[in-house]
């Protein structure tokens, strides 16, 4: 050993994750007030508002412009505690399983892409405070490693969605690999709510069955893929 220098204690080391950990916590804590607040405010009155008839008649309102009020009432799901999955069911009962559940998945990924991109942009010097150069690289290496399982997981939760949408943006995660798990996770809520709400069918256990599980089966399908190209990437920025 060299004199004068001394390896990091191991106690040490595992007191710093643990303090980074925490950190990260309520970071992920005060994104998820940010959400409940608007939903224990406006939620019960959204939620009798944006039933699946209530929601065909609002975009009975707007008329060949309807698919748009619908994309836009999802994506603002990111601010307004919006009853997602009614709204996806209205699409489908309104324009049929196939262009409803595309609707869906656009406005899914239309939210989860403009959370991302916000605290991307805008977020990161309040992040560079609250957790410090350090701490915010060890959650840019959970999002490296870990970020995919992570969107797509949380795309049939509430709450859950538009936080780690917001975390992944903190934490700059790899815009491709994000893109892709935001669709792996919002194509099956799109398209299943769909055709329950074009079938007419109320609160279905096997869509909640197949939102939750399609989505980590098709991320378990394009991961290989994704990691291919990011490996890919890597070289040519090491080759230039």
């Amino acid at each position: 050993m060299l004199l004068g220098l001394r390896p990091y204690p191991a106690h040490r080391r595992h007191a710093h994750r643990k303090t980074s950990m925490l950190r990260l916590f309520w970071i992920f804590l005060g994104l998820a007030l940010a959400v409940l607040i608007p939903f224990l405010l406006w939620g019960e009155g959204l939620e009798r508002s944006f039933s699946r008839d209530g929601v065909v008649v609002w975009l009975a309102d707007y008329g060949q412009w309807a698919w748009a009020a619908g994309l836009l009432l999802l994506a603002s799901d990111l601010l307004l505690p919006i009853p997602a999955t009614a709204v996806m069911a209205a699409l489908g009962f309104v324009y049929g399983p196939l262009w409803g559940g595309l609707i869906g998945t656009a406005g899914g990924f239309l939210g989860g892409t403009v959370g991302y991109g916000l605290c991307r942009g805008f977020g990161r010097p309040l992040a560079l405070r609250l957790l410090g150069p350090g701490d915010l690289e060890q959650a840019e290496r959970l999002f490296a490693r870990a970020g995919g399982w992570l969107v797509v997981l949380s795309r049939w939760l509430p709450v859950f969605p538009e936080v780690i949408a917001c975390m992944a943006g903190l934490a700059r995660m790899r815009l491709w690999t994000f893109l892709i798990a935001l669709l792996c996770g919002s194509a099956p809520l799109g398209f299943v709510f769909a055709a329950i709400g074009h079938a007419g069918v109320e609160h279905p256990v096997l869509a909640i069955t197949l939102s939750a599980l399609a989505p980590p089966l098709l991320w378990l399908v394009v991961q290989p893929h994704v990691r291919a190209r990011g490996r890919a990437a890597a070289e040519r920025r090491s080759e230039g």
